[in-house]
């Protein structure tokens, strides 16, 4: 019998997201450079703060997160009340689609940007529109062109994901200066604690009422297992948002492992720098291969090959290898993949297998 129950109109057009492999049939002891996860894992003091919670699982969790957000606050120096935490910033930008977007409204987004604001927005039943990036960089101007008076969120990624590029403060600025009245500009930081001295646009968050900023604590924080996420904007958003949240969103452990995390600078200082060195080193060792990459502010490196032929092939070569890297054809990328930068001895081993399939390559066309 054919059924009468339909969903939303817009849901039966999203593409179900596809995260990135963790196994390679017939290989063992893999190493995963599919997720842009932090090879160090959690700190000692997010690991220990999770397992205190042990005691306390008969209990429900804060549902004002308010510990979390105070202890977000002092480190980043922001106002605690204009914070809000989500399951990931997954969840923030699903609030925001929700909460600003529906039927009859667009939500723009760049050209190669992070998969889940099409998908968010379709699921509240708005219409997702791709701009252009200018060779996979956002194009301010792009975004401002493709502005009409359907447009109601605008979302980018600074440092982008899956290309690694970024641009600067003065240009979000501008950006944010010459929206259109009732848009809302989004700022996905997911990556921001890679670059030395960026905010991730908290500053312009914390004084414009059309600016917000989502962070994540699932990448430079190692808890991505835990799924936790927060927002910073203007006290009008956060109300909004916070009147659709679930009271009890985050677990007792997730919200206890995000403090301890927040709170450990000396290991977020570790990470950055040694991601840093190994990200050069894997940048220059792939140039010196005769591959492209884009300069990379985040923690992860996009190869560029000839065409997508070879990228395939060289995903294969490293997959026989047990090395999981990304294929990101689902990015409009499909000549590219994306490595995330492991530790030193996954760096090299992920040089070794490419500069043999480079070389094989060669002597093939030669032949």
């Amino acid at each position: 019998m054919r059924s009468t129950i339909k969903p939303q109109p817009g849901i039966m057009q999203i593409e179900l997201y596809k995260s990135g492999k963790s196994s390679v049939e017939g290989v063992q002891h893999v190493v995963k450079l599919s997720s842009n996860e932090n090879p160090f894992g959690a700190s000692e003091a997010a690991k220990a703060a999770y397992a205190r919670e042990m005691h306390n699982l008969n209990r429900y969790p804060s549902s004002d997160h308010a510990g979390l957000r105070g202890a977000i606050a002092e480190v980043h120096n922001l106002d605690a009340e204009r914070i809000i935490c989500g399951a990931g910033s997954d969840e923030i930008i699903n609030f925001l689609c929700q909460a600003y977007a529906g039927p009859g409204n667009e939500v723009l987004y760049t050209e190669h940007g992070f998969l889940m604001y099409p998908i968010s927005a379709m699921a509240a039943g708005a219409t997702p529109v791709k701009v252009a990036e200018n060779a996979r960089v956002t194009d301010v101007d792009a975004i401002l062109a493709g502005c009409t008076d359907k447009t109601r969120l605008v979302f980018i990624a600074n440092p982008n994901n899956p290309t690694g590029t970024m641009i600067d403060a003065p240009e979000i600025e501008r950006l944010a200066d010459e929206l259109p009245e009732g848009v809302l500009l989004v700022l996905d930081g997911a990556y921001a604690e890679y670059v030395e001295g960026y905010d991730g646009g908290a500053a312009l968050a914390d004084r414009r009422d059309n600016v917000v900023m989502t962070r994540t604590f699932s990448k430079i924080y190692g808890l991505g297992g835990l799924r936790i996420g927060w927002g910073y904007g203007p006290a009008h958003v956060i109300d909004v948002l916070n009147r659709i949240r679930g009271p009890f969103n985050l677990s007792s452990s997730a919200i206890a492992a995000a403090e301890a995390a927040v709170r450990d600078t000396a290991f977020v200082t570790k990470c950055r720098d040694e991601n840093a060195k190994m990200r050069k080193w894997l940048v220059d060792s792939l140039v010196g291969l005769g591959l492209k990459c884009d300069p990379s502010h985040a923690n992860f490196v996009l190869a560029r090959f000839e065409n997508e032929a070879q990228a395939d092939a060289c995903n294969e070569a490293l997959a026989k290898e047990g090395l999981i890297v990304r294929q990101v054809s689902s990015y409009g990328l499909p000549e590219c993949l994306r490595i995330t930068v492991g530790d030193e001895s996954s760096c090299r081993r992920v040089v070794h297998v490419i500069a043999a399939f480079m070389s094989a390559a060669k002597v093939e066309r030669k032949a």
